[in-house]
């Protein structure tokens, strides 16, 4: 399908090659534009042919000179932004369908669209993505790519994902590699199934794809109550999470000192479970997966340390403050409020059990609206701290539907909702911000 031209900017390249809002545009360097990606990518180079419709119905060629990435100047309609690609395993830890019934539809969306790997982040396992549109990562250069491997073991990766294309992962990033593409890699751990020696296979494996293959992270399980039709799986506890950390800090000795990266990064949860203390800063080196929240907490220390140190708050007029947080972080959030916080503000890190998830959910991102207000209504303080990872991007609802104001008005003191940063908290709890 064309994609019609919306605006064309005043003075732009494309402007003064006589391109006008309501003309169609066909190819660019003789290929049609899928989405997003082919025209960013195809408007790239200094030199190409576009065939244009007008929008009086005449068909011609314009012929584009320009410097590389300068940019054509046109605003196409939406028709070029296609819907998410959905996803198509049946995974034993997919958290989506472990949510109980009931909640808004955008929350029971499974996406696996290597698009949205691209521009955003998001982790993707491939299984979805056919010979012809793998070509067109590779002719576009696609890189880096976010990849959920969880093993390298086919008939592991094909009973744990419930789809008999999970069986290719390999090949696929043999091929990334070949074509001089990077990824980073993530393994969700489920005990049982993908650690011990199949775990051992997974990270040898992907050493042999460094330095394409950029960094692994290992991320626990997310378990909730609503696991009808799933397997059973036990969490990990404070001597598996222990035993997974020692046996990841061997494999960073080694990478390290054959790669020069420690390559392999347990997520913060393991640390969180097993007690033991937090990598310090350079152990991170450059956060490779840190959108994956690995290295969050450390990243969070380092900067309420450096905005402590920058804005100084020797004393805080007295009041008390309860931070709301998951019952994983609570240890480490009250560390930090003992040595942080100012002389004459006094703080309680209020750890919320989630009820609505089950109690094997600890992080803070799951807490609903009504286990914040059951845990925090008998509190008694001068204001409520929670983090904004809590609420959607919109700002107005947990993830139970409940909006913010419903919960403020079911509060017994103000509620301020913090950004995820130690510079905000830094703020938050020494009164900087206003409303504190």
């Amino acid at each position: 399908m064309p994609s019609k031209i919306t605006h064309v900017q005043p003075g732009s390249i494309a402007q003064k090659l006589g391109l006008q809002a309501g003309d169609e545009m066909l190819t660019i360097a003789g290929e049609p534009v899928i989405d997003q990606i082919d025209y960013q990518a195809l408007t790239a180079s200094s030199h190409f042919d576009m065939e244009i419709i007008t929008k009086d119905n005449e068909r011609k060629t314009v012929t584009v000179r320009k410097h590389d990435w300068e940019p054509l100047g046109i605003t196409l309609d939406q028709s070029i932004v296609s819907s998410p690609r959905p996803c198509t395993n049946h995974c034993i830890f997919c958290f989506i369908d472990q949510m109980p019934p009931g909640m808004r539809s955008t929350l029971y969306v499974k996406d696996d669209d290597w698009r949205l790997s691209l521009m955003m982040g998001n982790y993707i396992t491939m299984t979805n993505i056919s010979d012809q549109e793998f070509d067109r990562i590779i002719r576009r250069r696609v890189s880096p790519l976010y990849i959920s491997v969880h093993t390298t073991d086919p008939a592991v990766r094909v009973a744990m994902m419930r789809n008999p294309h999970a069986a290719e992962v390999m090949d696929r990033l043999h091929q990334l590699k070949n074509a001089g593409l990077r990824f980073h890699c993530q393994v969700v751990l489920c005990p049982g199934w993908n650690d011990g020696s199949v775990l051992e296979k997974t990270i040898s494996d992907l050493k042999t794809l460094w330095p394409y293959a950029q960094s692994v992270a290992l991320v626990p399980i997310g378990l909730t109550r609503f696991r009808e039709g799933l397997p059973k799986i036990e969490p990990y506890r404070k001597d598996t999470a222990e035993s997974l950390i020692r046996k990841a800090l061997q494999w960073q000795e080694e990478c390290l000192a054959s790669f020069g990266t420690r390559f392999v990064y347990p997520a913060d949860e393991f640390y969180c479970l097993s007690g033991l203390p937090l990598p310090d800063d350079a152990e991170y080196e450059d956060y490779p997966q840190i959108e994956n929240g690995v290295g969050m907490l450390r990243m969070f220390e380092t900067d309420l340390a450096f905005a402590a140190e920058d804005e100084p708050v020797a004393q805080t007029h007295e009041r008390n403050l309860i931070i709301a947080c998951g019952t994983s972080i609570a240890e480490n959030m009250q560390r930090w409020c003992n040595r942080y916080q100012p002389k004459g503000t006094h703080i309680y890190v209020k750890p919320i059990v989630n009820h609505f998830f089950g109690e094997t959910v600890t992080v803070t991102g799951l807490i609903t609206g009504t286990d914040l207000v059951q845990q925090l209504k008998n509190e008694t303080c001068d204001a409520f701290l929670i983090c904004r990872n809590m609420i959607r991007n919109e700002g107005d609802l947990f993830l139970d539907d409940m909006s913010v104001d419903e919960v403020r008005s079911q509060l017994p003191a103000p509620l301020r909702i913090v950004e995820n940063t130690g510079e905000a908290f830094w703020h938050a709890i020494s009164g900087l911000d206003e409303g504190i």
